[in-house]
C-alpha cells in the first residue's frame, strides 16, 4: 500500500495552554482557519466528527473522521477514510511541544495512505502541505494576539 507523510511545525510565542485553547475551540475555526473551515463533534476519543476542508485552489470537501487522540494541552488526532478502509485514509494530527522560553512548537502532520493515493498526484500533496502551513500561520497569529491581549 502506498503511503505519504506531510509534517510541518511552527514556533508560537504563546503558552501551550493558550495554543491548545485556540486549537480546541472548534466553533471559532471559521473566524481564523483558512484550511479547516468547519469542525464539529464531541471532543471525546471515538467520536465521529464533521470536518470541512478548503485546500488551496480546490473545492471545499466534507469528511467524517473519527477522533483518535484527545490529550489536553498535548495531542489531538483524527482518522478519515474515503468510502472503505484502505482506499484512501488520512490521519491528521497536532502535537504541542513546550519551549524553554514559555512558547510552543506546534507539530502538524497528515499521513495519507491507500490504493487511490498514487492516482491523486503530487499536486494534491502540495496543496495539503500548503493548507497545513496556512493553518499554522493563522493559528500562530490568533494565539499570539490573544497572548498579547492577556498581557496588556
Amino acid at each position: 500500500m502506498t503511503a505519504r507523510g506531510i509534517a510541518t511545525h511552527i514556533d508560537i510565542a504563546a503558552a501551550p495552554a493558550l495554543v491548545w485553547r485556540v486549537l480546541g475551540d472548534w466553533a471559532a475555526y471559521p473566524e481564523w482557519n483558512p484550511f479547516i473551515v468547519g469542525l464539529h463533534g464531541r471532543q471525546q476519543v471515538g467520536s465521529r466528527l464533521v470536518l470541512s476542508l478548503h485546500p488551496p485552489g480546490r473545492p471545499r470537501l466534507t469528511l467524517r473522521p473519527r477522533l483518535e487522540v484527545w490529550q489536553e494541552v498535548d495531542e489531538l488526532a483524527w482518522q478519515a477514510r474515503a468510502l472503505l478502509p484502505g482506499l484512501l485514509d488520512c490521519r491528521h494530527g497536532f502535537q504541542l511541544e513546550a519551549l524553554e522560553n514559555g512558547g510552543t512548537r506546534l507539530h502538524q502532520t497528515a499521513n495519507l495512505s491507500g490504493l487511490l493515493l498514487p492516482l491523486l498526484g503530487p499536486a494534491l500533496l502540495a496543496d495539503i502541505r500548503q493548507g497545513l502551513e496556512m493553518m499554522n500561520q493563522a493559528l500562530k497569529r490568533r494565539a499570539e494576539t490573544l497572548a498579547s491581549a492577556a498581557a496588556a
